[in-house]
């Protein structure tokens, strides 16, 4: 009897992870190797490690559908970078705008509130929702220019949709992700923006493309 045939490599193989909530609504395709090669794998729904999958990080993606949030550590901890439909062929394509260079992206997770056309928010200067209030339905590369007499945000109470907020101007430094469906949309204090979050520091704000 002759023996079976070798299996695959398994750097060429793809394994798909489907969304229990709603297939198709959200597909990122990850590499453990830059420009879309090595190990491929398919995701609808949540990765909370990728070693659970295989291989130790992404270090290229497309995203097919939807909107994600991708993450440093396992477990949807750390720095966090918004991606959005399009190619991400190396880490400085998700990384580059940060305040520090991360080279690995170990979790993800689909944006599910996304909703660029109605995406509505409220900031405050202090925390709990106290002191001077603006409100957004637009994005602002600038806070600054548009009047915010502070560098700092206290508080938000995001009302519909999903945005990204960023350290300094022109969406670059530290991003924080909030969302209408966590925490009932109110982020309180700062500790509540992600487990990176250090500084209340926000001077621009973007709503997540979905």
């Amino acid at each position: 009897m002759s023996p079976p045939p070798a299996p695959a490599p398994h750097s060429r193989a793809t394994m798909t992870h489907r969304c229990r909530r709603s297939s198709g609504l959200w597909k990122i395709v990850a590499w453990d190797e830059p420009f879309f090669q090595g190990k491929k794998h398919e995701f609808t729904t949540d990765c909370y490690s990728t070693a659970e999958h295989g291989f130790s990080t992404v270090r290229s993606c497309k995203i097919e559908s939807g909107a994600w949030a991708g993450f440093e550590h396992c477990g949807f901890q750390g720095q966090q970078f918004v991606l959005e439909r399009g190619e991400y062929p190396c880490w400085e394509a998700w990384s580059g705008s940060n305040a520090y260079h991360v080279e690995r992206m170990c979790s993800f997770r689909p944006i599910t509130c996304a909703d660029h056309g109605r995406s509505r928010l409220m900031l405050f200067e202090q925390e709990n929702f106290q002191g001077r209030r603006g409100e957004l339905t637009d994005d602002c590369p600038s806070l600054p220019a548009l009047g915010w007499g502070s560098s700092a945000v206290g508080s938000f109470l995001i009302l519909s949709g999903a945005w990204v907020c960023s350290q300094y101007p022109g969406y670059r430094g530290f991003q924080y992700l909030l969302e209408s469906d966590s925490h009932a949309g109110e982020y309180k204090h700062v500790r509540e923006w992600g487990s990176h979050a250090q500084t209340g520091q926000v001077q621009s704000i973007r709503r997540v493309q979905q």
